[in-house]
């Protein structure tokens, strides 16, 4: 330690800082490279295991939802008629008819509606025992969307 102490003794006083400012910079980069830098990759690592573990958690929950929607499903109460008029109105929409189908079913129109709102309103009354046979969903041009549905009843 003393030959060390000599040598930079000797040296002058320019070379005395250039040799400060190079151990400074040496210390620098071994914390950078030995601490901040693996701390950095450590926390990316566990920031890419989260969102891994919020996808899986968001699948998992859709297909809980899904089965229990599956086991939930029944045949709705009164006349089909009846049910999808009461569906509708719940929704919002405006029935612009209603009409009983040949094969036991009922051909609905809806004007106007916005269309996650509409999709939405399906996978409802598909929960609650109406299937819906056909659906023809057409863009208005205004970010709504006019449907044409031909619905049954879910066979018991």
């Amino acid at each position: 330690m003393t030959a060390l102490r000599s040598w930079y003794a000797a040296r002058s006083r320019r070379e005395q800082r250039l040799l400060l400012v190079m151990v400074a910079l040496a210390v620098v980069t071994a914390i950078w490279g030995l601490v901040i830098r693996p701390f950095g990759d450590a926390m990316a690592t566990a920031r890419e295991r989260h969102a891994a573990a919020v996808v899986r958690l968001g699948e998992t929950r859709a297909s809980i939802e899904a089965i229990e929607a599956q086991r939930g499903r029944r045949a709705p109460t009164g006349t089909l008629p009846d049910a999808v008029r009461a569906l509708a109105e719940q929704a919002g929409f405006q029935l612009a008819s209603l009409d009983p189908d040949d094969a036991g079913g009922v051909r609905v129109a809806i004007p106007s509606a916005r269309g996650a709102a509409m999709t939405q309103w399906l996978a409802r009354i598909e929960r609650a025992g109406v299937v819906v046979d056909a659906a023809t969903l057409t863009d208005n041009g205004d970010r709504t969307v006019s449907a044409r549905l031909v619905l049954r009843a879910r066979a018991t």
